[in-house]
């Protein structure tokens, strides 16, 4: 769902004050009741559009309700919508269900979904998810620079419970993505000032925002009036920012932390006799990937592709997963999640994610051939979300394999890294991941590689590509897309648009103080249902 969030792996950042800490830990009054979780300062206000790293993202698909949600293996479910209806998969009548409201007491209708929808695609909005509503029709118009309109035509409000959708042409995707965050409603309260909005969010979900302290946590408490099938279970959510998951699963074994979705490494050789029961692993949606902005010197063009084949070549994964991670993560055979439905681990090309130091060199030398490198090779890291070690390694893989120097960069937080990264002014490799938003293949590959996507980090642009995408899309079965994405995702080896590294099986834990906590299918607890 997101830079880790995609994303842009899970970092839990900034920093964790004796204030909220002491807040977490204490046994009496309400804090004693709600659930304290790791988050880190959300990048953006808390709009749904705007929102596509894993710190916000948590937040604000708690407080959201839209036309699906999916249960924490996956599947999806109507939330706000009565019925969905379509014999083409292009042409959708959707009806919401009846009174249904805003935490500020405003009915949702079908035009909250719908102005939200255009104000997300409007290009001088500038949201990061606009990329989502691509399908729509009158999308291009809308998205463009300057807009050629200022509202889809594909979109069009019935009455109050009814709107119908028409898109450019048939995705099978479309109905299954209804769940992710850009398509929820907005109250017309938001469109005053979206900003200020952001900062305080009115959503129609489980949970109601409560407070934002900046770089220490954010407060959620129950819905009442939340009638949809993922209610609250607990008296409330509460997203504490650390600086380290050391500090984190510290305060995890002493009791000041309720729940914890990434075990440091630090902890994963003895996290399970640590924690006894109260250890989880699960294999997820999710993974870790190194990204270059065709910006920086020796990385566009065929030198580009030469140079970014021989650093994925010069890199042990199966070392790295086994000796760091204790198999907690495994190495990446594609540029998906291998927990997805269709993965395919043997795709032609593949072996340029599989170590091989001889092919490396030559691969190195021909693109020296191209141009003589310089410098070292860096890799921009957030130090607040556990990478360093990882990143060091590869670094060192590297740099034993092509006799480069290379180095891992820290920057102090996520929110610090992922800025340089959409400003296109980060000037170096960086990790980057994702974290699934609905459980389909083209969801990670359409978020993070179609050429018009906000969340395309690495700036690769392939009008072929793009059309293969289409094609998965509009496939008539899921089997003919899934052969139709690993024709793509060949062609993306050919170019090698990003060096993908591993895979995630999450290692989480709760407390001796909640009784149910359970990871869902993309890494997140399934919040809802934790039980103190």
């Amino acid at each position: 769902m997101r830079f880790t969030r995609a994303g842009a792996l899970i970092g839990a950042v900034l920093l964790a004050t004796s204030l909220g800490l002491s807040a977490c830990g204490t046994d009496d009054g309400a804090d004693a009741d709600i659930v304290t979780t790791n988050g880190g300062e959300p990048q953006n206000p808390l709009v749904p559009g705007n929102t596509n790293e894993n710190m916000g993202g948590r937040v604000v698909d708690r407080l959201f309700a839209g036309l699906k949600y999916y249960d924490a293996d996956g599947q999806p479910h109507n939330e706000m919508a009565e019925k969905i209806e379509t014999t083409d998969r292009k042409n959708y009548k959707i009806t919401i269900k009846p009174d249904w409201k805003f935490t500020d007491g405003t009915v949702v209708k079908a035009k909250n979904f719908v102005d939200a929808w255009n104000y997300t695609a409007l290009g001088t909005n500038a949201q990061l998810q606009s990329y989502v509503f691509t399908p729509i029709l009158g999308f291009d118009e809308v998205s463009a620079d300057p807009p050629k309109a200022q509202t889809m035509a594909g979109l069009k409000v019935v009455d109050d419970r009814t709107f119908t959708v028409e898109l450019q042409f048939p995705s099978i995707d479309f109905e299954i993505g209804l769940g992710y965050s850009p398509f929820y409603p907005l109250p017309d309260a938001a469109f005053k000032d979206m900003k200020a909005f952001g900062e305080a969010p009115i959503g129609n979900g489980p949970y109601k925002f409560k407070t934002w302290e900046h770089n220490v946590k954010i407060d959620l408490e129950p819905n009442p009036d939340y009638p949809g099938g993922r209610p609250a279970k607990n008296k409330g959510l509460r997203f504490v920012h650390y600086q380290t998951f050391e500090t984190a699963y510290a305060d995890l074994q002493a009791g000041n932390l309720d729940t914890l979705d990434t075990v440091p490494n630090s902890a994963l050789a003895t996290y399970k006799s640590d924690l006894g029961d109260r250890a989880i692993t699960k294999p997820t949606a999710q993974n870790q990937h190194i990204g270059v902005q065709s910006n920086v010197a020796h990385f566009s063009g065929e030198e580009g592709v030469l140079r970014r084949k021989a650093l994925s070549m010069a890199i042990n994964r199966e070392q790295i997963c086994d000796k760091i991670f204790h198999g907690s993560r495994i190495p990446a055979k594609d540029f998906t999640a291998s927990t997805l439905p269709g993965f395919n681990g043997n795709l032609p090309g593949s072996e340029v994610l599989k170590y091989n130091p001889e092919e490396a060199k030559k691969l190195w030398a021909q693109a020296e051939a191209i141009a003589p490198w310089s410098g070292s090779y860096e890799i921009a890291y957030n130090s607040d979300g556990g990478h360093q070690e990882w990143i060091e390694a590869v670094a060192n893989s590297i740099k034993n394999t092509l006799g480069i120097e290379a180095v891992g960069v820290p920057y102090p937080t996520f929110k610090d890294i992922r800025g340089l990264i959409t400003g296109r002014t980060i000037g170096k490799a960086f990790r980057y991941g994702w974290q699934g938003d609905y459980p389909t293949m083209m969801q990670f590959l359409s978020a993070n590689y179609y050429s018009y996507s906000g969340t395309n980090n690495v700036d690769y642009k392939n009008p072929e590509l793009d059309k293969l995408f289409d094609a998965a899309l509009a496939a008539a079965t899921l089997e003919e897309s899934y052969k139709i994405i690993a024709q793509a995702q060949t062609l993306m080896l050919r170019d090698m648009v990003d060096i993908p590294i591993l895979d995630y099986v999450a290692n989480a834990g709760r407390s001796d103080k909640v009784k149910k906590a359970e990871l869902a299918w993309n890494g997140l607890f399934d919040f809802e249902n934790i039980e103190k």
